[in-house]
């Protein structure tokens, strides 16, 4: 119960961070004033004085940090639950081992539908049943259409 609790309160953190990480770099000035007018530059400038761009690096550094601590803490509690949740043998590594049977598993066999008889090879025992025999479907002849006979010569 602990473990899941923790598990999401650093997750909570870890998206309340990566927002803010993402807030920062957006914010900070490129050489080309690119999103980072957008996001009003004067505004920074006002807010952190003239040294707004030494403010926001270390704030990228700072949130970057905590990203990958959490990320690292996160891995780690979840590992933890997971291990707990499906138990090995932790002195080995190695999954706990279940005895096999000595002999393989016997095949289910079909009944047999005639009895064996004693005939010789080549007689009726070989021929099959009627009962295993397909029916013979028979073929469609078209209907006879009389011949016309060959007109006489006159």
């Amino acid at each position: 119960m602990f473990l899941q609790s923790a598990i999401y309160i650093i997750f909570a953190l870890l998206l309340i961070v990566s927002a803010l990480l993402l807030l920062v770099v957006l914010m900070q000035r490129p050489k080309q004033e690119g999103l980072g007018a957008a996001f009003g530059a004067q505004m920074t400038d006002q807010a952190f004085g003239a040294q707004t761009t030494d403010v926001l690096k270390k704030g990228t550094v700072l949130f970057g940090t905590l990203f990958m601590l959490l990320c690292f803490v996160l891995a780690v509690l979840m590992n933890a639950q997971y291990k707990r949740s499906h138990p090995t043998d932790l002195t080995d590594g190695k999954l706990p081992v279940t005895e096999q049977p000595a002999t393989p598993p016997q095949q289910q066999t079909a009944p047999q539908t005639t009895a064996p008889t004693s005939e010789p090879a080549g007689t009726a025992a070989e021929t099959p049943s009627p009962a295993e025999v397909p029916a013979e479907v028979p073929a469609e002849v078209p209907a006879e259409v009389p011949a016309e006979a060959p007109a006489e010569a006159q």
